[in-house]
């Protein structure tokens, strides 16, 4: 059992006792009351029980509704006081038990009622107290007042009593606060140190291919234009991933530091994208229906992203074979994404293999309020088809984090 279930349990286990406590005591009231009430008041044998149980039973409610056992006890102490006749040499108005009951009742309100419930228990209480106890024969300062001040006293240490158990909740969920926090700054720190590594790790190697492919043309003699544009497009494409992986372990960083930000690609950066596959190698033909610059950025990069996806499964999985990009920007927008079966015999196609490729590209499109199919072709090649909406409505559960999920 955990230290929570641990916390939950013990006021339960506090509250059967004092409840079982509460029942004890009303027992005991009532079997002390109940036999003696003919000793100080007239009460025909038959209604004994029931007068008794109007000073013993409403102790019952001390935790349930405090302010009902009060208003029931009080009520028929002045209803016995004023109707029930005294036994002679009798001069107290109602029995000691129902006084005792009274007190705790009280005592009850002052702690658990609300203060308005407070004020009128203590006063009612008082006149009660003062009026009928006037008439025990003693002297009026100490009946008239005495009781009174007993039980402003009584109330004040209920007061004090509520406020020590506020004052300690209040302590204890601070308490549970400050645990919280210590908790969050940890895992804030995690998230941190896990940030620097990363980033201590991918941008150095990010880095060295940057500077090995911009300076490749000036170390290596000889090479012809082709390899130099081919050295010009990994640089600019790893500086590119340098980037956005820069950005996304900006959001992992927590250590006060500013992270660097590069701006999200959108549709018109997608024709950048076809070329720079182009210089790769890649054989790609691509065709694009409508202007892409007035497609929404939240559409726009989850459409970025899912032809990056799919030309990145194409150049791994079937290398060498022809790609074919459609691009369509009408009611919405439509991709398509084909590639022919790998080139040579030995090649394997892999695109059936389990990853979090096509699945980040499916959580893209919903996440936007769209639909992505992907899967193989009958002539042996891959096609991946989306519907976007160009009013993205965020679908159920979809959060932004989902617009860039580790592909």
């Amino acid at each position: 059992m955990d230290g929570k279930s641990v916390a939950l349990v013990r006021p339960k286990r506090g509250r059967l006792w004092f409840d079982a406590f509460t029942v004890l005591v009303a027992v005991v009231f009532m079997a002390v009351a109940w036999p003696t009430l003919h000793l100080t008041h007239q009460v025909p044998a038959a209604a004994q029980p029931f007068i008794a149980g109007f000073a013993a039973f409403p102790i019952l409610l001390m935790r349930v509704n405090p302010a009902l056992g009060w208003a029931v006890s009080a009520g028929s102490a002045l209803l016995i006081a004023l109707v029930m006749p005294h036994q002679p040499g009798n001069t107290l108005p109602f029995q000691v038990v129902h006084i005792l009951a009274l007190f705790a009742l009280v005592f009850a309100v002052a702690v658990r009622s609300p203060m308005r419930i407070v004020g009128v228990a203590w006063l009612s209480t008082s006149l009660l107290m003062a009026t009928t106890m006037a008439q025990t024969g003693d002297s009026f300062a100490e009946a008239g007042l005495g009781w009174p001040i007993a039980i402003t006293g009584l109330v004040v240490f209920g007061l004090l009593v509520r406020w020590l158990a506020v004052s300690r909740q209040a302590l204890l969920k601070q308490s549970e606060e400050t645990e919280l926090e210590r908790a969050r700054r940890a895992i804030l720190e995690e998230k941190a140190r896990i940030a620097r590594d990363l980033h201590d790790v991918v941008a150095h190697h990010m880095s060295m291919v940057v500077v090995q492919a911009q300076t490749a043309p000036y170390r290596i003699d000889g090479l012809s234009a082709d390899a130099r544009a081919e050295f010009e497009s990994i640089g600019t494409g790893a500086r590119a991933a340098l980037n956005e992986i820069r950005g996304l372990l900006g959001v992992l960083r927590s250590d006060g530091q500013l992270p660097e930000h590069a701006p999200q690609p959108c549709a018109a950066d997608v024709p950048e994208l076809l070329e720079g596959a182009r210089r790769a190698g890649v054989p790609i033909t691509w065709t694009i229906d409508g202007g892409l610059d007035t497609i929404p950025d939240t559409t726009g990069l989850a459409m970025y992203r899912i032809v990056q996806e799919s030309l990145a499964n194409a150049s791994r999985h079937a290398a060498g074979a022809p790609v074919w990009v459609r691009i369509v920007h009408g009611v919405g927008l439509t991709l398509t994404i084909t590639n022919d079966r790998p080139v040579g015999a030995g090649h394997v196609d892999h695109f059936g293999t389990p990853g979090s490729g096509i699945g980040g590209m499916q959580s893209r499109a919903t996440a936007v309020g769209g639909t992505l199919t992907a899967g193989p072709r009958p002539d042996g090649g891959f096609e991946v088809h989306a519907e976007l909406p160009l009013t993205p409505a965020f679908a159920a559960g979809a959060t932004t984090s989902e617009l860039n999920p580790a592909t």
